[in-house]
């Protein structure tokens, strides 16, 4: 009975660590976004796949 108490806080313990970590990750990856900016990158992404669907049709 008692094993299974101190089983339990291990199992917690753990978990918790788990997800600080996790957390901490997910933190990491957020501010590399802070500063760039969406309307930009979208329309950048717009004309590189508008070139490259000109060039598959210069091709064909």
């Amino acid at each position: 009975m008692d094993y299974q108490i101190i089983l339990y806080v291990i199992a917690i313990a753990v978990l918790f660590l788990i997800v600080q970590r996790n957390n901490k990750s997910n933190k990491n990856k957020l501010y590399g976004r802070k500063g760039r900016n969406f309307r930009e990158n979208f329309k950048e992404k717009m004309k590189a796949s508008q070139e490259g669907n000109n060039q598959s049709e210069v091709e064909n």
